[in-house]
């Protein structure tokens, strides 16, 4: 059954133009569709997703205060959950995998979320056009490793968007990243201490091996442990 979004829900909506060098190839790694969507999801897309789509013809204006971004939401289970629980925060997904993207619409559908906004494409042309010190929360779970050496410079963390992500949180903000891949975590936490900007959320490393306190489990992670990687979780909160 389509369930329509409240009208009267301020939509989210994003401007472009600024800090393109974000963006310095324009290129998208990854899939962007997968098998064939059923006529239900099929159908969202069409009719659901305009209407909680990201619009970036306009200047961003958010109807909460306290607003949090995920990042790559894969099938969109935990972002649905944080939804579902958090009913008074604002939650933008950005994920441009159509299949991903109509799971979400089909939790947004059935559990009446007027709380969740989408961008159907590449994060990087989203992240820009956040204002500074807008956001409590970002999220990064398990994003793609990319392994080999030569494209490493593919990973979504690096120095240009921890540096978006210090800009864009509150004092006091949460970044929290989960991954199942040691050297993408080693990777990250490299990129933290050499942007400074960002205190580490738990006394030792071991901490990390600890799910966050409100975590629900997503596909990759059940992926993970079937076939025995160990995920960690950090958090860092900006200073």
């Amino acid at each position: 059954m389509h369930v329509e979004t409240d009208e009267t829900t301020e939509p989210v909506r994003m401007m472009t133009g600024k800090d393109d060098k974000f963006r310095p190839d324009n290129k998208f790694y990854g899939r962007i569709k997968g098998v064939r969507l059923s006529a239900r999801q099929a159908g969202l897309v069409e009719d659901l997703l305009p209407k909680v789509r990201v619009d970036l013809s306009q200047p961003l204006s958010f109807a909460q205060n306290d607003v949090w971004l995920e990042i790559g939401f894969g099938g969109g289970e935990h972002l649905a959950w944080q939804a579902t629980h958090n009913l008074q925060t604002g939650i933008i997904g950005a994920e441009p995998f159509i299949n991903g993207i109509a799971k979400l619409l089909v939790a947004i559908a059935e559990n009446g979320l007027n709380n969740v906004r989408i961008h159907d494409t590449d994060a990087r042309t989203l992240v820009p056009a956040i204002p500074d010190g807008s956001l409590s929360r970002i999220y990064l779970l398990y994003p793609d490793p990319w392994h080999k050496q030569r494209h490493r410079k593919r990973r979504f963390v690096n120095d240009e968007t921890i540096g978006q992500f210090h800009r864009m949180l509150k004092p006091g903000g949460l970044f929290r990243f989960a991954s199942d891949i040691e050297d993408y975590v080693n990777w990250t936490v490299s990129f933290i201490d050499r942007h400074g900007g960002f205190d580490y959320a738990g006394n030792c490393p071991a901490d990390w091996r600890q799910p966050f306190e409100d975590w629900q489990q997503t596909r990759y992670e059940k992926k993970a442990l079937r076939e025995g990687r160990q995920p960690s979780y950090l958090s860092f909160v900006k200073r």
